[in-house]
């Protein structure tokens, strides 16, 4: 059969879900019953092993909140007592609108002072430090190529909608996205005393500006290539790049000092910056910053803005109603206080005990990684040995930081004052402490996410992997279940994360987190063929209506067939080794439900293949899956030896 057009006799796992036999579909034998009868929760977009966790953890941390709101003496922490506070005011749907509104009226005003080009170079710096919407945007993070410093890298602004393929003209998913979000942005602003005419105008405005960006813009595909945002340019060949913008003053502007250099995120948006930014454009673009401004607070104005701006949020995921505007207050909280919620609930809910196996289990895969590479038949010795120190160097972040980062002890709250108030001061304060890295040395220390996240990565810039504590349990890990079905499941997810360091982007950075070409010439070249069947393997596969991009999505499944493979060599040195119960974890830890529209969504912009895809195709790309449930020629899950990718 043709495996990257239908997947395991099933002709799309999003629609078909009846249970059948391991040998024709390991996804829909392990999961397919639950996937005929779970349901989607009516305030989320999607069901799942991920979610369920997610629930979980939303319940346990929900309650500690209103235990802490109802009475904060107990709360020992002064950044958590600050979250708390946070929450408090979130969770004040009474606040006066008309205050709230006066605030976000005056920093329209700030929008609608602009004169002209010349009022924007004025004044761009410094509406930037104060997040406002800008077609040009800086960040400071640490040099690609030089990761012991920080440097500006100068990007483009993003679209209305989540990727350029939305605007596509037989993308009629898109095209409904892109009216509800003109609907809801014209009714803003009349509730924010603009009268319909010109709430009407501004916004066909702001669309009109929006749309030229289109073309431009990088793709979710050129996106997931994230060594290609590395772009320098020497300060002085970066200011002469446009004559509408006085790209000097922007730049010196943020970081209160003149580089030697810039990293430029997008350079055909910088190669564009004056077709896109002009005299002619200046009005579109003055009404795209009031609606994308205020599109983007909306939330925390008023509970009746909440759910005005929910109808585009609701259109988008395809949930059936927002979260209660207790939910709203907690999430809120825990992503402006993440690493404050996230230490402390490692602290109370991750056990000594279980990071001390986690631990081990990591430095277990390390070492067969290690193996993996010495036996390794088409690297040369000298790449192998380059592979091998990179390896040694992998810094392991298991549960929770054990010091949190200085920022969170700036970030203070006034329960007198509007939400709205509150988080524009707490985001500037981010956004400000971002711009001072640049004369801060790299803080190689930090976490890329929190203890509370169901999620684990590997920072390539770092070279460090994160499990966070929320994912060290079942179905993922649990001290309860088998070596096999942990290895199937957290075994799987750590060595997914080590195979990061040699996916297609990975693969080009060394042991300190450097982009550099440490190959030789014929291995990378081998390298880039089997990355190519990989892509080659997921192009077109059918899902939830529509295909699979096999470009998008290659660097996750190069980890996750890596990782697979070296979690089953693991699983094979217990006593209890069971390669039934390695692969039925791996596919109950994908089990998956997603509205349409999120599916859609999804499949544009995600960089993770869909779940059950996940769960097939890298099952049938390992030699043991077909021993273990007796897979012959013929069978759903069958597929040619000279078919099943193997890279590491």
């Amino acid at each position: 059969m043709r495996i990257n057009k239908i997947i395991g006799g099933a002709g799309d796992l999003a629609l078909d879900t009846k249970p059948t036999d391991y040998k024709d579909n390991l996804y829909l034998a392990v999961n397919g019953a639950w996937q005929d009868s779970a349901q989607i929760p009516a305030d989320k977009s999607s069901a799942g092993a991920s979610v369920d966790l997610e629930l979980e953890i939303e319940k346990n941390l929900m309650q500690e909140f209103h235990d802490f709101a109802e009475n904060d003496s107990q709360i020992d922490n002064p950044e958590l007592l600050q979250a708390v506070k946070l929450y408090r005011v979130a969770n004040n749907s009474e606040t006066s609108q008309m205050v709230q509104n006066n605030s976000l009226l005056k920093d329209i005003d700030r929008i609608k002072a602009l004169k002209s080009l010349t009022d924007l170079n004025k004044n761009m710096a410094e509406l930037d430090k104060d997040n406002f919407p800008l077609p040009l945007s800086i960040f400071v993070e640490a040099d690609m190529k030089d990761t012991a410093k920080n440097v500006a890298y100068v990007g483009a602004t993003d679209l209305f909608l989540p990727d350029k393929s939305y605007y596509e003209a037989d993308n009629q998913f898109g095209q409904k996205l892109l009216a509800k979000y003109l609907d809801v942005a014209t009714r803003l602003l009349q509730k924010l005393g603009y009268n319909p005419d010109d709430a009407k105008t501004t916004v066909q405005k702001a669309a009109t500006f929006d749309k030229t960006l289109v073309p431009i813009v990088k793709s979710s595909e050129e996106w997931a290539e994230y060594t290609k945002i590395y772009n320098p340019y020497d300060f002085a060949d970066f200011t002469k790049k446009s004559a509408s913008l006085n790209l000097q003053n922007f730049v010196t502007g943020e970081i209160n000092d003149q580089p030697e250099k810039v990293i430029v995120v997008e350079p055909r948006f910088l190669d564009n910056v004056d077709k896109l930014i002009n005299n002619a454009s200046f009005e579109n673009i003055k009404a795209w910053m009031i609606v994308r401004y205020v599109m983007g607070n909306a939330e925390m104005v008023s509970e009746e803005f909440r759910q005005i701006y929910g109808e585009f949020r609701l259109a988008r995921s395809g949930a059936k109603e927002l979260p209660s505007r207790v939910k709203f207050a907690y999430h809120l909280t825990s992503k402006m206080f993440d690493e404050v919620v996230g230490v402390y609930y490692g602290r109370k809910y991750f056990g000594e005990k279980a990071k001390a196996d986690v631990t081990k289990m990591i430095q277990q895969m390390i070492a067969i990684y290690k193996q993996r590479l010495s036996d390794n038949d088409w690297l040369s010795e000298s790449t192998k040995k380059q592979a091998i120190v990179k390896l040694d160097k992998i810094v392991l972040k298991v549960g929770y930081p054990d010091k949190m980062e200085d920022i969170y002890r700036k970030l203070t709250v006034d329960e007198s004052a509007t939400l709205y108030d509150n988080m524009i001061r707490l985001n500037r304060i981010l956004t400000q402490d971002n711009l001072a890295e640049y004369t801060r040395p790299v803080d190689r220390t930090k976490w890329l996410m929190p203890g509370h996240m169901v999620n684990a990565c590997y920072d390539s810039s770092r070279n460090d992997i994160t499990f966070p504590a929320a994912i060290l349990q079942a179905p993922f890990y649990s001290l309860k279940q088998t070596s096999s079905e942990n290895y199937g499941g957290i075994g799987a997810t750590i060595a997914h994360e080590i195979s990061h360091a040699f996916d297609n982007n990975g693969a080009q950075f060394d042991e300190y987190g450097n982009m550099h070409d440490w190959w030789t010439k014929e291995d990378y070249a081998k390298f880039k063929q089997l990355t190519q069947q990989m892509i080659d393997q997921f192009q077109g596969i059918v899902y939830a209506g529509g295909k699979v991009n096999g470009k998008l999505v290659v660097s996750e499944n190069i980890a996750d067939v890596g990782g697979m493979r070296c979690a089953i060599e693991a699983a094979k040195l217990e006593p209890d080794y069971d390669p039934k119960q390695f692969f039925i974890q791996w596919a109950k830890s994908w089990c998956f439900k997603a509205t349409q529209e999120y599916n859609e969504d999804l499949l544009a912009t995600d960089v993770h293949a869909p779940q059950p895809m996940r769960a097939n195709v890298m099952s049938q790309d390992l030699n043991e899956f077909y021993d273990a449930f007796d897979v012959k020629p013929g069978d759903g899950m069958w597929l040619e030896p000279d078919k099943r990718v193997v890279i590491w």
